[in-house]
């Protein structure tokens, strides 16, 4: 289950916007809003390119949290 709110936090906390990720990326702000919206909708590729650009330490908590019921 991806985790919206860690995402956007670790956008900021990397000292970026979401316009420099979607161009990191090479997609408009419309497409990764969606892909945010989509619960992550990210491809493998995408997530590798963004554990480096945004320095995440723990990708399996935004990307890959587990979900308790």
């Amino acid at each position: 289950m991806f985790k919206e709110n860690e995402f956007r936090a670790q956008i900021v906390k990397a000292g970026k916007t979401n316009k420099e990720v979607a161009a990191f990326l090479g997609i408009n702000e419309a497409t990764l809003y969606r892909k945010i919206k989509a619960k992550g909708n990210f491809t493998r590729e995408e997530i590798n390119k963004l554990i480096g650009f945004l320095c995440i330490d723990n990708p399996e908590a935004i990307f890959f949290a587990h979900e308790l019921t």
